[in-house]
């Protein structure tokens, strides 16, 4: 589950930081305000490639989706690519949970089926 959420948090951290620069061209929005808050997400992209597997990382994950989402209000088009990335998060969890009890299994029966070198 690990790799798949992780390649997915690493390709938001692009978006977030593409973003980023689409934001700046908002006369309301300072420079700062953007970037303050583009670097925040794009840390906590970072930083939940670590914690993804440790309780609550995946709902973490969650929160980062729905923020994305909601930074549609700012810059219209995220409101698609946040609904894209949600769909990819469910997915890296779905599946990455699969094959991780698939190998889990595999090793399970290597160690069963292994004979003992007593």
């Amino acid at each position: 589950m690990r790799t798949l959420c992780s390649s997915t948090l690493i390709g938001e951290f692009f978006v977030i930081g593409f973003a980023g620069l689409v934001a700046m061209k908002e006369p309301d929005l300072s420079m700062a305000t953007v970037w303050t808050v583009s670097g925040i997400a794009m840390f906590l992209c970072v930083l939940l490639c670590g914690l993804v597997t440790r309780p609550g990382g995946v709902w973490l994950g969650w929160a980062l989706q729905i923020a994305l989402i909601a930074s549609g209000f700012i810059v219209p088009m995220m409101f698609f690519l946040g609904v894209v990335f949600a769909a990819l998060w469910w997915a890296s969890v779905h599946y990455g949970r699969k094959v991780d009890e698939a190998k889990a299994r595999f090793a399970a029966q290597a160690d069963s089926s292994a004979p003992d070198a007593a």
